[in-house]
């Protein structure tokens, strides 16, 4: 891979936590373009506008996401884009479904610099990368596999209309929020129910709950301290 043409993503919506993020990534890739991005729509927009980027480091908590539900819409629109999670909370449960989500990595934000640099340079390398102590080649439990598999089906769009389901938006208050007609929620919300394998929209909200199934955690990298989820 040519470093001076490596693009980066960096979403985090704490400017410090960003700052901290690109020290780690620029000692890691020289030369790399970094592009610092506040929300889930600035990692879109970035993405559209300039075709692709070698990795997206993301927040699992930032504007525009809940949960798992950016990086779902990030592996489902752009499939060919290295998504690693760099995130407060340490929970092996959590590491373990963003991996099944599709995440090429997760890096705990109290990581070290020298590991965070290790990391992302095998995850450039197309390895997948976790702290050493979380085992992603045991068996995952059934029941929670089968959910990731369903959930991780859903088209970008049919995540969002899932999350503002969860929020207990009306059809024709989603279809106002997407810019579309109520038509097309409709036939989201059937495509949905068909996927996960359920018969109303209150059993698609307990399977979103999936998603969002992550506590909080505070913000520490390279010692500096953000409290919040994420």
């Amino acid at each position: 891979m040519d470093q001076l043409k490596t693009r980066i993503l960096i979403a985090d919506d704490h400017p410090l936590v960003r700052g901290a993020l690109k020290q780690a990534v620029a000692s890691a890739v020289a030369g790399a373009e970094l592009v610092e991005c506040g929300s889930l729509d600035d990692v879109t927009r970035s993405l559209d506008a300039s075709g692709d980027a070698d990795l997206v480091l993301l927040d699992l908590a930032m504007p525009g996401v809940r949960g798992f539900s950016g990086l779902l819409v990030l592996r489902a629109q752009y499939p060919g884009t290295p998504v690693v999670v760099v995130s407060g909370n340490e929970e092996r449960s959590v590491i373990r479904m963003c991996i099944d989500f599709g995440a090429s990595g997760f890096i705990p934000k109290s990581t070290d610099m020298e590991t965070m640099q290790a990391a992302i340079r095998a995850v450039l390398a197309g390895d997948v990368w976790a702290p050493a102590d979380v085992d992603l080649a045991g068996p995952a439990d059934r029941d929670m596999a089968d959910s990731v598999r369903r959930l991780a089906s859903l088209t970008p769009q049919q995540v969002r209309v899932l999350m503002m389901l969860s929020e207990g938006l009306l059809n024709k208050q989603i279809a106002y929020e997407l810019s579309v007609s109520e038509a097309t929620v409709k036939a989201h919300v059937s495509a949905i129910l068909q996927k996960l394998g359920v018969e109303s929209r209150t059993q698609a909200v307990i399977a979103a709950a999936r998603i969002e199934a992550f506590s909080g955690a505070v913000n520490t990298v390279n010692g500096i301290a953000v409290e919040g989820p994420h």
